[in-house]
């Protein structure tokens, strides 16, 4: 059985690289890091939200931009996760649609200048697009993190980043991938907000 797996995870290890290998990376950390910063120097909130696996990764940012990332001078940054809050989201769900549960949280929490950051393996989650939607009507700074070319996601956000990858598993690898390396930027490269 040994000899059958070895070259499966073998050919799983070099995809995930040639995912990461693309310039895009470093292209699209470069322009996310300032947005960062700069709702963590105003006083903005970054909204994280996606589905399945996406939901996972969207906790996942909150938790360690949020508390990772914590410095000498004690500024933080402002992160909420929309999927988190079951109750709003089973209740948006219930009494008016699924597609609903993430744009009707920002439009009763975000105000201009926030940061709407959405997570779509394919681009096109009907959720994550209408949320999008109403954070461009509130004057949100928007970010997408897709893959599979990007979906409507890609045209419909500020940043677009896009793992080049046509695998769900891989861009889902990444996607984590990417929050670490933030994470780990912020914490120990990015300057540090004045007081």
């Amino acid at each position: 059985m040994g000899e059958k797996i070895e070259p499966y995870v073998h050919r799983y290890v070099e995809e995930t690289k040639a995912a990461l290998s693309d310039p895009y990376l470093a292209e699209g950390v470069a322009r996310v890091v300032p947005v960062l910063l700069e709702a963590r120097k105003n006083d903005r909130t970054i909204y994280f939200f996606g589905n399945g696996g996406s939901a996972s990764t969207a906790s996942h940012f909150v938790v360690d931009i949020g508390k990772a990332t914590i410095r000498g001078d004690g500024r933080r940054f402002r992160c909420v996760g929309l999927v988190d809050n079951v109750e709003s989201v089973t209740a948006w769900a219930n009494d008016l649609e699924y597609a609903s549960v993430f744009s009707e949280q920002l439009a009763t929490l975000a105000r201009p200048g926030d940061v709407a950051w959405g997570i779509s393996g394919s681009g096109n989650s009907p959720n994550v697009l209408k949320a999008m939607e109403v954070a461009k009507r509130l004057d949100l700074r928007t970010i997408g993190l897709t893959g599979m070319g990007g979906g409507r996601l890609k045209e419909m956000v500020e940043i677009p980043i896009v793992v080049p990858s046509r695998s769900m598993q891989h861009v889902e690898d990444v996607h984590l991938l990417i929050g670490h390396l933030l994470t780990a930027y912020l914490r120990d490269e990015a300057p540090a907000s004045p007081r």
